[in-house]
């Protein structure tokens, strides 16, 4: 299975993790109902997830047909969290869709909180 994708996000490389991105990707967050589509959408919430993330770490891989599942741990703020990133490829090779999925609950809603202060500081920055 294409392990770029990993590569990248443990590098905290974005031109890396747009890369191995299908244009057309799908991303569904844990915190947001609708999902995000295309590269240029999906890649504007990952640079920021890569700001709000500390210590980020794999710490296993699970394998499927044209899937992986990436387990995570990290910490936002005082806030220690475990995730998954499950990877569906296409027949090139890139993501095409990305789900995220984060415990505990305090972990979940401290990502939120932070992934919202960072998406009102972009858009204050861009009016």
């Amino acid at each position: 299975m294409n392990d770029a994708f990993r590569r990248a996000a443990e590098a905290k490389d974005a031109d890396g993790m747009a890369a191995a991105l299908s244009p057309g990707v799908m991303f569904r967050s844990p915190v947001v109902f609708r999902p995000y589509e295309g590269r240029e959408a999906v890649m504007g919430l990952l640079s920021l997830v890569v700001e709000v993330f500390e210590d980020f770490r794999y710490v296993d891989e699970l394998h499927g047909d044209q899937t992986t599942c990436l387990v995570f741990r990290a910490r936002v703020g005082d806030r220690d969290l475990e995730g998954i990133d499950y990877l569906r490829f296409g027949q090139d090779g890139l993501v095409e869709e990305l789900t995220v999925m984060v415990r505990p609950l305090s972990g979940a809603l401290a990502l939120a909180r932070a992934m919202e202060a960072k998406l009102e500081a972009r858009a204050e920055a861009l009016s």
